[in-house]
């Protein structure tokens, strides 16, 4: 019997070139006007390599084919969606920076519960998750929730979580975990998870999930909920030049309560662009009395 050789996948000339500097400039402007997000020159090459699995995905012909493509669609459109992805995609698993979750629940909230019990504040909080992806930090607040204040009786606590991505806020609206997501998360809070039907992936009870809510939010736009009393605004702020992050910076410090806390990258250095805030440590700072 003889074998038919291996015949490779005939490639277009432009899966096998790179945008050119003026094609890398117009993308920049577009994704920059949609979305605030920076794309340095120093990213051509991981833009072309991203370009060209939309071209293999959606049938059209270039890179100058694709742009104009993308300006044709509304921001919400699922081909922006998916490209946005492609350009900035992260790693994100639970318990993520275990130094502030281990704050969170062994600080933060204890020092909420005990006020409450002294009639200090209301049995009530709202968190944001900025930039959300595909839930796991929110997941993270909400495991720290039940393990810590749901005990309690009378405590209404609600977690936000937003993202740009639509395809990721469907994944966190309806969430599975891999053993690689889950990897961090404190042994005894494995009881707030089920064995999906894969055997390999976890998912969140409903009394978890009840605690949390994903919606699609441009971190460019005020957001419209009620103030927080404390925001996460982590591995985001990367994506932004220095005007962008202003006005991300704005946004979401107005939607914080006087008294509120942001919870930032450690190494994102935003306390010199932070107006009105109480540097507690690298990553927190809280928001002062108007």
């Amino acid at each position: 019997m003889t074998v038919p050789p291996v015949v490779a996948p005939v490639l277009s000339p432009a899966e096998l070139s790179q945008v050119s500097d003026a094609q890398l400039d117009q993308y920049a402007r577009l994704i920059y006007e949609r979305t605030g997000i920076r794309v340095s020159p120093q990213k051509k090459t991981l833009l072309s390599n991203r370009v060209r699995r939309r071209l293999r995905e959606t049938g059209i012909d270039g890179f100058d084919g694709y742009l104009k493509h993308l300006k044709k669609l509304p921001p919400k459109d699922p081909e922006w969606d998916a490209f946005l992805q492609e350009i900035t995609t992260h790693e994100t698993f639970l318990f993520r920076d275990e130094g502030q979750w281990a704050w969170f629940r062994q600080e933060y909230l204890p020092e909420c519960l005990d006020a409450a019990q002294k009639d200090k504040r209301k049995k009530q909080l709202r968190f944001w998750s900025a930039a959300c992806s595909t839930g796991d930090e929110a997941y993270t607040m909400a495991c720290c929730v039940s393990a810590c204040l749901l005990p309690h009786p009378g405590w209404n606590v609600r977690i936000l979580g937003t993202d740009i991505g639509i395809g990721a806020v469907e994944q966190a609206s309806d969430p599975v975990f891999s053993e690689r997501a889950m990897r961090l998360v404190p042994k005894d809070y494995y009881r707030f998870f089920n064995k999906a039907k894969d055997a390999s992936l976890w998912q969140p009870k409903p009394n978890l999930q009840k605690l949390v809510s994903f919606r699609h939010h441009n971190l460019l736009d005020p957001i419209r909920e009620l103030p927080f009393d404390l925001v996460v605004l982590k591995n985001v702020l990367i994506y932004f030049d220095a005007e962008s992050k202003k006005r991300v910076l704005a946004n979401v410090c107005s939607a914080l309560r006087p008294g509120g806390l942001l919870i930032s990258g450690a190494a994102e250095g935003v306390a010199s662009m932070l107006q009105g805030f109480q540097r507690l440590q690298p990553w927190l700072h809280r928001r002062l009395p108007e």
